[in-house]
C-alpha cells in the first residue's frame, strides 16, 4: 500500500473515532481536531475560552503537530501554564490542499506517537 494511502486511511479512521466520541454523530473537521489537540496538549480541560485564548490553543495544537517535522521546538511553560515553541524553521508555502495534507499526517504521526488506539 502506498504511503499516501496508509495515511489517509489512518486520517478516516482518526477521524471516525473523534467524531463518535466528541461529534455527537456529525463528523468533525480537521480544525476541530486540531481544537482538541491543542486542548489536551494545554492540559487545563473543559472550560470557557476567550476567541484569543481559541486562537492560541490552535498555535499549540500547530506547533505541538509540526514539531516532528522539525518546523518548531517546545521552549517553556509561561506563567499560566501555557507551552510556547521556538520556530527552528520557516514552513513552506503550501497551497491549501498542501496544507491540509501536512497536518493530516501531522495528525496520525501525534497519534501514533502516544499509542493511541482509537
Amino acid at each position: 500500500m502506498a504511503r499516501d494511502e496508509k495515511i489517509k486511511m489512518q486520517w478516516e479512521e482518526i477521524q471516525k473515532s473523534i467524531s463518535e466520541k466528541f461529534g455527537g454523530g456529525e463528523k468533525i473537521d480537521l480544525d476541530a481536531i486540531i481544537y482538541l489537540i491543542g486542548i489536551q496538549e494545554l492540559g487545563k480541560g473543559y472550560q470557557k475560552f476567550s476567541k484569543d485564548e481559541k486562537l492560541n490553543i490552535m498555535h499549540i495544537s500547530i506547533c505541538k503537530l509540526l514539531e516532528p517535522f522539525g518546523y518548531y521546538e517546545f521552549d517553556y511553560f509561561d506563567d499560566d501554564g501555557w507551552p510556547h515553541y521556538k520556530v527552528l524553521d520557516e514552513l513552506p508555502t503550501l497551497k491549501g490542499g498542501e496544507q491540509s495534507v501536512l497536518m493530516k499526517e501531522a495528525v496520525v504521526l501525534y497519534f501514533e506517537r502516544l499509542g493511541a488506539s482509537l
